[in-house]
């Protein structure tokens, strides 16, 4: 009854042409899914006078008005599509896993977190271009799917130049708020920081020196040449190439050695293939949980410190497990045919003056000058501060 009398209004004859235009898009929606003679413009239209004029705008608020107020009454689900290279079922993933169930009931049901596990979506720098495109809108990023948004973050991971977690965290903690805040304004939300553990090189014959590895072919991370180049300016051989082909590429041959944390080595079980695994601590493999901030915002505003807690929970929650996690993970792999290489104290000699030789060439072309400035100037008062504390 409410919609007929609307409906039976001269719009022509509206004083207020906004109004009478949103009201000639109400009946045009009406009229498309109906087929009688409600819909069919007469001459005998109701005239518009000003006695008409109050119930015109209070049948048409009515009109307008219950479509809003049902649609304010169900609250939109957000979606959040996160994709990560951590294969399914390994423990890395039941932590995200966690966090996933954790989100939705903390929110009551209005966030929910789909997971894409096992490098789906590609590779991480594959991962981050979704994410702008939209199609995807978090994920589980290493520092090479990081670098991809802030190039900073490559200054956690400055070959040989980090002695352990604690002092990596400690440096972490004094850049994390200019790294964070760089990353929003471009878009992204940091939720949590995390690792995979120490890069190693595993090779399929004995690295002990540097001059070892030189005459093997090396996968080398796809998408940055800089790096690429600076291998081979120190006399390696390096081959770009998406981490998602690194498996295969060691079976036929396209890769002879590599770089990862042991716990990546047996869960991706690229060790199979690369059975001597140098005891030489490379670098840490930092990570990081991100969302983009548009999805971010559209979570109500009161859930989401508590998600953003359970996030941090969770990232230090991977922090243990990894670190707990190492040497079970070589112990395994060494019952399985792995060899640990081991470098004395020469031959780490040889590594880190190789390492150092790298940093006029990594400095203000891989990694930011201000941010590899600012890591080593952080880890040396971190350093000070250690040996004061001991006296």
């Amino acid at each position: 009854m409410l919609v007929r009398q609307a409906l039976a209004i001269d719009i022509s004859r509206a004083p207020d042409r906004t109004l009478a235009n949103l009201m000639r898009q109400r009946r045009a929606r009406w009229c498309r899914a109906r087929t009688d003679d409600r819909c069919v413009t007469s001459s005998a239209e109701l005239p518009m006078t000003r006695r008409h004029l109050l119930p015109f705008g209070f049948l048409l608020a009515r009109a307008v008005g219950f479509v809003a107020s049902a649609s304010a009454q169900t609250p939109a689900t957000v979606t959040v599509k996160m994709a990560t290279l951590v294969p399914e079922n390994s423990s890395w993933f039941l932590v995200l896993k966690d966090v996933a169930a954790e989100w939705h009931t903390l929110s009551g049901g209005k966030v929910r977190v789909l997971l894409y596990p096992g490098g789906r979506q590609g590779d991480d720098p594959d991962v981050v271009r979704k994410m702008n495109l939209g199609t995807l809108n978090a994920g589980v990023l290493t520092s090479v799917g990081i670098a991809e948004i802030e190039r900073d973050v490559y200054a956690l991971g400055i070959p040989m130049a980090f002695t352990d977690y604690d002092e990596v965290y400690a440096v972490l903690e004094r850049m994390r708020p200019k790294l964070e805040s760089q990353m929003e304004a471009k878009g992204y939300i940091v939720l949590n920081w995390a690792d995979g553990g120490w890069n190693h090189f595993f090779g399929q014959a004995p690295i002990r020196i540097p001059d070892d590895m030189k005459r093997m072919r090396m996968f080398n991370w796809a998408g940055d040449p800089k790096t690429t180049e600076i291998w081979k300016q120190l006399g390696f051989d390096p081959r770009p190439a998406p981490s998602t082909e690194l498996g295969m590429g060691l079976q036929t041959g396209l890769f002879e050695v590599f770089l990862a944390p042991p716990q990546v080595a047996v869960i991706a079980r690229y060790f199979e293939h690369a059975k001597f695994m140098t005891d030489l601590p490379w670098q840490l493999l930092l990570g990081a949980t991100v969302i983009k901030k548009q999805t971010w915002e559209q979570i109500p505003a009161e859930l989401r410190p508590r998600l953003l807690q359970a996030a941090r929970q969770a990232g230090t929650k991977l922090q243990r497990v990894v670190r707990s996690g190492g040497m079970r993970d070589i112990d395994a792999m060494k019952k399985t045919g792995l060899t640990v290489v081991p470098v004395d104290a020469r031959a780490r000699e040889l590594w880190q003056r190789m390492a150092e030789s790298s940093y006029p060439r990594i400095r203000g072309n891989v990694i930011p000058a201000g941010a590899f400035d600012d890591a080593l100037l952080f880890r040396d008062e971190h350093r000070r501060q250690l040996g004061a504390a001991k006296k």
